[in-house]
């Protein structure tokens, strides 16, 4: 089963904006994730974005627990935090020298229904790993990233070197051809890409790639893996944001 399907080229995956989608890539773009509420709305003018809607949008996001306010200023929630941390970890993820090991992550868990299925499936697909077969998920050993401890109990984790030659191992687990098709339209999009509220969309999807982003090691790559000019331009937008905020 191949993992990380991205989309295509020719929809590289921009989303109309919401104030909701706004205020929380703003947020998610933060450390601390807070800001009061008038850089909020400041910061969303640009793209059409009333301050009466910024402010309904708010209410709505504190009463769905997607935010916390305290004396005006508005922060991501926990729940939330952990995304900001998987969204860091796409655009600045850790690794390590690879030495031709794979991590393989077998689920060892029975008589579970079909949403606990799906929610470990996600959790590990979300560990950029891939499955080979149902319940067997693996990938190189080269990321640095701590291991879940709500899996302790659901998997068994080793290190292995495969028989089969690993560049054709990656090819059968991720479309990597696909994936930098899709990587060069974002790039070209954000490129040509002037208005505010389009800049911000397609920065947004270049996010939404990254994070499908296998993060293997170069030996296992094709030729002209665009993903680190991906990581530069978006490094860019975001100190650009920051400035303004």
């Amino acid at each position: 089963m191949r993992m990380n399907e991205p989309r295509s080229a020719a929809d590289p995956g921009l989303r109309p904006l919401s104030a909701r989608s706004v205020v929380l890539s703003l947020l998610l773009g933060v450390h601390p994730p807070e800001l009061p509420v008038r850089d909020l709305i400041r910061s969303v003018e640009p793209f059409g974005i009333a301050g009466s809607t910024l402010r309904a949008a708010l209410s709505r996001m504190v009463t769905a627990g997607d935010l916390r306010r305290a004396d005006g200023v508005y922060r991501l929630s926990e729940r939330l935090l952990e995304r900001q941390r998987r969204q860091d970890e796409a655009v600045h993820p850790s690794t390590r020298t690879w030495d031709g090991t794979w991590e393989t992550v077998v689920v060892t868990a029975t008589g579970r229904g079909p949403a606990e299925r799906a929610e470990l499936r996600a959790e590990l697909s979300g560990l950029r790993l891939a499955e080979l077969r149902e319940g067997v998920w693996l990938r190189p050993a080269n990321l640095v990233r701590p291991w879940p401890c709500s899996l302790a109990d659901l998997t068994e984790r080793f290190t292995a070197r495969p028989e089969r030659p690993s560049p054709a191992l990656a090819a059968s687990l991720w479309p990597l051809d696909d994936w930098a098709d899709t990587a060069e339209s974002l790039l070209a999009q954000v490129a040509r890409t002037e208005r505010p509220a389009d800049r911000f969309a397609a920065f947004a999807a270049v996010v939404r790639h990254l994070v499908t982003d296998p993060v293997l090691p170069s030996e296992l790559l094709p030729a002209n893996w665009p993903a680190p000019a991906l990581r530069a331009v978006y490094a860019d937008y975001r100190a650009e944001v920051l400035a303004a905020l």
